[in-house]
């Protein structure tokens, strides 16, 4: 198979409605070719409806859908160029893994032989480390082979795009680790233009060469993992990502966040001027391995909304329960945010 590298997928203005509700409303994004994207949201936000609608299993309300340059807004699944792996895998529970991934090629009734569909199917078997595996069917596979299985058939056809709809939330914790580094291994090697579909920030953060956040139908930010972590563009972006997320005080006039990751005891800071000092009380401290999460407020700020500090379990510090240190950000950490819209102001002083 030959390497995939053609595809750009351009979404003008789309917006999808189901009768008072706007599920996806008023969307503007180019997914570049070759480019591993990530929409990411939580539940309900029109991730999912947005995928349909770029696989034609929607139709918009309004806007206009482009892949590989031609508008796509009337034309069926099969015509797009794409291919689509579902949550549930959609397997066929009757078919070997042979069959469930050589299906596709007899849907498109392409001239091939017998022969060259059985080349082709074992080409993508083995680009996911399955060929051992095509004589067996669904029931007799893990959740990570049924995984691969699935993905196999997506790519048998050669699309121009894959679309992946949360393909990896069946699956344990670790095998979802193993199988987040196999998925954008081998999405590198063929150049496959692939958008993924999850709630999940972790898959989002190691996937992405950029992430989509949304919320409520629209984007909220577009950009890599770094950019959307460290400069969030509103308070959604800020709060959504991270664990644990973005402390955010309020202020008379605006709010003020910065990573728990950020806040610092006075043994980890070298040049004061460049830090923001804060009086901190400790309220609870949780060991959690490698790292320690401590809990607590700080002075001339509500005390009701916890502040939480996430350092090392390696750094050396003596803290109790009850008692109050002086804490500190790197000022060029803090992020503001206009008190009424929820969008990223420029930094100021505390």
């Amino acid at each position: 198979m030959e390497k995939m590298t053609s595809g750009i997928v351009e979404i003008r203005q789309i917006a999808k409605t189901f009768g008072k509700v706007r599920a996806v409303d008023g969307i503007d994004l180019t997914v570049q070719a070759g480019e591993f994207l990530v929409i990411l949201g939580p539940s309900g936000c029109g991730k999912t409806t947005l995928m349909r609608l770029v696989a034609g299993l929607e139709r918009p309300s309004r806007g206009e859908i482009h892949i590989g340059g031609k508008m796509v807004n009337a034309l069926p699944p099969r015509k797009r160029g794409i291919a689509m792996v579902f949550q549930s895998y959609a397997l066929y529970p009757h078919m070997t893994a042979f069959g469930n991934i050589v299906f596709p090629l007899k849907a498109q009734k392409k001239e091939l032989t017998k022969i060259e569909r059985q080349e082709q199917v074992e080409r993508v078997a083995d680009m996911v480390s399955i060929r051992h595996l095509l004589d067996r069917k669904p029931a007799q596979l893990s959740g990570g082979e049924r995984q691969r299985v699935a993905i196999a058939r997506a790519l048998v056809t050669e699309p121009a795009v894959l679309l992946l709809d949360e393909p990896l939330s069946n699956l344990d914790a670790k095998l979802r680790a193993t199988a987040r580094d196999e998925l954008k291994d081998f999405q590198r090697q063929l150049g496959i233009t692939t958008i993924f579909v999850t709630h999940d920030q972790i898959e989002a953060m190691g996937l992405g060469d950029r992430i989509v956040v949304m919320s409520a139908g629209q984007i909220q930010q577009v950009g890599t993992p770094k950019e959307i972590y460290g400069h969030p563009n509103n308070i959604f972006v800020a709060t959504f990502l991270g664990s644990p997320s973005m402390n955010l005080i309020e202020t008379e006039d605006f709010h003020f966040g910065f990573r728990p990751e950020n806040f610092l005891p006075k043994s980890e800071v070298h040049v004061a001027d460049a830090f923001q000092k804060f009086s901190y009380h400790v309220r609870r401290i949780e060991y959690l391995g490698a790292d320690r999460l401590i809990y607590g407020f700080i002075d001339g700020y509500p005390s009701e909304i916890p502040i939480l500090a996430k350092l090392p379990s390696n750094v050396m510090l003596a803290l109790e329960v009850g008692e109050t240190h002086d804490f500190f950000v790197p000022k060029e950490e803090l992020r503001f945010f206009d008190k009424a819209s929820g969008r990223k102001l420029p930094t100021k002083e505390l």
